[in-house]
């Protein structure tokens, strides 16, 4: 019998070191540390995801057609009257590229599944097809794709920074005013596209563009727990 009670003695030991309070304690303190690092993760995650989005708001693909195309149009600089009015309309058509992008979307069609690209308009979102299929093609929530306000605000920051990259380029300078000093074209880029980029990032953009599928996705925030 003695040994049967202390058996008995054994056996309920670990339940009453389960209400340890220091234990509890130290229960809360793992908690607290894994709220603590989730929010920095959120955090991290964040500002991953605001600098990803950086490759689809700035005019990247834009710039850097103009880049190869202006040392053409201009003659490296030595413009004459014709030069001058071509580079002028090219400019012109990146400028409005830069618009247009800025405003592309794409979703998935609720009835096939199919990915589809529009432009937003205060309407809703227009897709790129055939005027018959429209209907089919339009997403289950129209209201969301509707242009904004804050649209036409990432649409101006892509044409300045664009504008104030091209206007910066060598050939142009050359071409248009010459007279401009040096530390003026290398400085201006660089403190214009620094605060784009990170106006970019502090107010993100909900459009994913044309050829971003990655973008289709509810956020670019995950958590894994």
């Amino acid at each position: 019998m003695a040994e049967k009670e202390e058996c008995k003695v054994l056996i309920e030991q670990p339940s009453n070191a389960a209400g340890d309070p220091r234990q509890e304690d130290d229960r809360e303190e793992e908690e607290d540390d894994d709220d603590d690092s989730s929010s920095l993760i959120l955090v991290a995650n964040l500002i991953l995801s605001g600098t990803a989005r950086l490759n689809v708001l700035l005019p990247t693909a834009t710039i850097l057609t103009f880049a190869i195309f202006a040392p053409l149009l201009t003659d490296d600089g030595k413009c004459t009257h014709l030069n001058r009015v071509l580079t002028g309309a090219f400019m012109l058509l990146c400028a409005a590229s830069c618009v247009f992008f800025t405003l592309t979307d794409s979703f998935r069609s609720p009835t096939t599944g199919r990915l589809r690209y529009g432009i937003a308009t205060p309407a809703g979102i227009r897709t790129f097809c055939v005027v018959a299929r429209r209907r089919k093609a339009a997403p289950r929530d129209p209201e969301r794709y509707r242009l904004r306000r804050s649209d036409l605000f990432h649409a101006a920051l892509a044409l300045v920074a664009f504008v104030t990259f091209a206007a910066s380029h060598h050939d142009i300078v050359l071409c248009y005013y010459p007279g401009v000093p040096r530390k003026v074209v290398n400085t201006v880029p660089l403190v214009v596209g620094f605060v784009v980029s990170l106006l970019f990032v502090l107010f993100p953009s909900k459009r994913r563009g044309i050829g971003y599928p990655f973008l289709l996705r509810t956020d670019l925030v995950y958590l894994r727990r």
